[in-house]
């Protein structure tokens, strides 16, 4: 598989991503293991590119739970899931 993120994107995208997961997950304490309850994905492109450019990608998740959820927002913002109604826990 090809690489991901362009390298002139990757320290941008590792800070932002670093970021992101404190922001949703809170701080990485030393020797701490830490739940993580919020996935993201974080996506640059050129404008003007998106035709046959490149599409760079970072996550903090894992790369098929991460598939998984763009398969589900596509599927969302295309009109092929129907919306339910969450219910309380």
């Amino acid at each position: 598989m090809a690489d991901p993120t362009d390298p002139e994107f990757r320290a941008i995208m590792n800070a932002l991503a670093d970021g992101l997961d404190e922001i949703f997950n809170g701080p990485k304490l030393p020797g701490r293991p830490r739940a993580r309850d919020v996935g993201f994905v974080l996506l640059t492109f050129d404008f003007g590119q998106t035709d046959g450019g490149r599409v760079n990608y970072m996550s903090n998740g894992e790369r098929a739970d991460m598939i998984a959820a763009m398969r589900e927002w596509l599927g969302r913002v295309e009109g092929r899931v129907a919306e339910t109604p969450s219910t309380p826990q």
